[in-house]
């Protein structure tokens, strides 16, 4: 009888827990699909490989580096006409000690289950001041002499935050600065336009520039497929937002164009 009350607890507990999460879902994806004003995103550095170098790195960081994304955004928004001087601002939050859950590979129950835990560690975990964010962005840090290579960063879709692994280096600023703003567009809705296997581009909509001629090579990356066509079936990973476009489709995804 006892075990039977407290399966019950916890299916109650949650539900109200999915309640909550549909309700915040829903009154954050009107808030940030309606582009009346510009939206706050958060970033909250986390030293994911424990180092001192790491650590260094965070500690050097301040708002102004992620200007370039803000700047980004404003641009590509007026290209599509969105009547916003300032999109998205972007404030830096002090560093967050503790680790987020980690994404499982696959498994409805188990994504829905870690998406609950991650939305409670975010909440508990919360270092900044100031107005609630409408897009969470949790940067991991790692240095490329103890980790050369990055796991795959999750940026929820319609669900206001991103688990992003970053290098905690400068000489990545850009290539961490393109990373940023793909998993931040995924929170509003944008989808990826690439081949899963390949990573190779999907056309058209994987292209920043579809109606070019000839098609190859391309001179800039679409933002959700993360590459420059070079060819149809090559493909290189752009330096900077500086060789990065928001195609047509994205913009319609993330409501800019209707």
């Amino acid at each position: 009888m006892k075990r039977s009350a407290a399966s019950l607890l916890r299916l109650f507990v949650l539900v109200m827990i999915l309640l909550t999460v549909v309700l915040q879902q829903f009154g954050s994806r009107m808030r940030t699909s309606s582009w009346q004003t510009p939206l706050w995103a958060v970033v909250y550095p986390i030293n994911a490989d424990g180092s001192a170098a790491t650590q260094q790195f965070i500690s050097e960081l301040s708002e102004s580096d992620f200007d370039a994304i803000e700047a980004f955004l404003a641009e590509e928004a007026e290209a599509f006409g969105l009547p916003l001087h300032l999109p998205v601002t972007i404030k830096l939050a002090p560093e967050i000690t503790a680790l987020p859950p980690v994404p499982p590979n696959s498994g409805t129950l188990a994504i829905i289950w870690w998406s609950l835990k991650t939305r409670w560690w975010s909440s508990m975990e919360d270092t900044f001041e100031g107005p609630t964010a409408d897009i969470q962005l949790f940067l991991l840090y790692h240095h490329p002499d103890i980790q050369s290579s990055l796991r795959h960063s999750v940026g929820i879709r319609n669900g206001g935050y991103a688990l992003i692994n970053a290098f905690a280096d400068n000489r990545q600023r850009g290539s961490n600065q393109v990373i940023i703003t793909h998993e931040l567009l995924h929170t509003l809705g944008a989808t990826d336009k690439y081949q899963p296997g390949s990573g190779q581009p999907i056309y058209p909509h994987g292209y920043g520039q579809p109606d070019q001629l000839p098609l190859h090579p391309q001179q800039f990356a679409e933002l959700m497929a993360g590459r420059i066509p070079l060819s149809a079936e090559r493909a290189e990973i752009p330096e900077s937002l500086d060789q990065v476009l928001v195609g047509r489709q994205t913009a319609i995804e993330i409501r800019w164009l209707k």
